[in-house]
């Protein structure tokens, strides 16, 4: 059997037997098998003081990080999920071989997390890491009137945050106006009261602020949005979050767009963007259709 056979089934059978978590070791193996030709990388950027304050850039393959040469590309910044406990950049490298392949940049971004930091600092990192974003990615040939945030479980929650509830970009000295989208995978929007006893401390259990809830900031901004949810995700409701969301985002006339996967769980949601289990499921598909054709304000 070839390497890349072997790995598939190691990857397949860590997955499958994980549950809700992904561990380094699965996710290592997919990057393994993940061809690296759709993009150029530059890694290991700051954007804080902080090592976890780092992020790398995935450009297209066919363009150059030079603006003289291309501009215009759409920006997707990418935010991982681990409970905000755990996570790293570089274990997403599928993530930006995914959308570089369809012609986007991505900047795919750590930000601190439990012990270090609780709520609210992670969600200001994020901030800070769109913030860089915005002031930079032009130089690497993107638009900025097409910068899309994005992220999957505890990532979906940071880009959540960051679109609906202004006082994060604003603190960095940007908008949520400046965003054309939103993309979450299987977010937790509406999680009070906790009973994941690995989020309780982020969240400072039993004293947590009622407005870390991204549901709580349906209205602050009208940033347009794409939520998808697996029907089998046993780790983050789909009904009470993803749907639930959805339905206050259009009581309140904010364009929103949102779909449900019946052969995806929690974990392998965000694996279907890569291309060993692209066949379980369109995401990235759907998500590629929003990017080019985002909703109106």
């Amino acid at each position: 059997m070839s390497l890349f056979g072997k790995l598939l089934i190691i990857v397949g059978v860590v997955v499958l037997a994980g549950g809700g978590l992904i561990a380094c070791s699965p996710l290592k193996a997919l990057n393994a098998v993940t061809p690296g030709a759709a993009y150029q990388k530059t890694a290991d950027i700051p954007y804080g003081a902080n090592p976890r304050q780092q992020l790398d850039i995935y450009i297209p393959q066919k363009t150059s990080p030079d603006a003289s040469v291309v501009a215009g590309l759409p920006v997707v910044v990418f935010f991982y999920g681990g409970s905000w406990n755990n996570g790293s950049r570089k274990d997403y490298a599928f993530v930006g071989e995914a959308l570089s392949s369809r012609g986007y940049i991505v900047v795919i971004a750590d930000y601190r997390v439990y012990p270090e930091v609780r709520y609210p600092e992670f969600v200001r990192d994020s901030a800070a890491a769109v913030a860089w974003t915005l002031q930079h990615a032009e130089g690497y040939g993107g638009d900025l009137k097409r910068v899309f945030v994005m992220g999957h479980s505890a990532g979906a929650y940071n880009a959540a945050m960051v679109a609906l509830d202004p006082r994060w970009l604003k603190e960095v000295g940007v908008s949520p106006q400046q965003l054309r989208g939103w993309i979450g995978l299987a977010g937790p929007y509406d999680f009070l009261p906790i009973e994941n006893p690995d989020v309780k401390p982020v969240f400072w259990f039993p004293d947590t602020p009622p407005d870390s809830q991204p549901a709580r900031h349906v209205g602050e901004s009208d940033v347009p949005s794409l939520l998808i949810a697996s029907h089998k995700d046993t780790l983050v409701e789909a009904e009470r979050n993803t749907a639930g969301l959805a339905r206050l985002l259009r009581e309140h006339k904010v364009p929103v767009q949102e779909l449900y996967f019946d052969n995806t769980s929690h974990v392998t949601l965000v694996l279907s963007l890569s291309r060993p289990f692209r066949h379980i499921a369109p995401t990235l598909d759907r998500v590629a259709d929003f990017i080019d054709n985002p909703p109106q304000r």
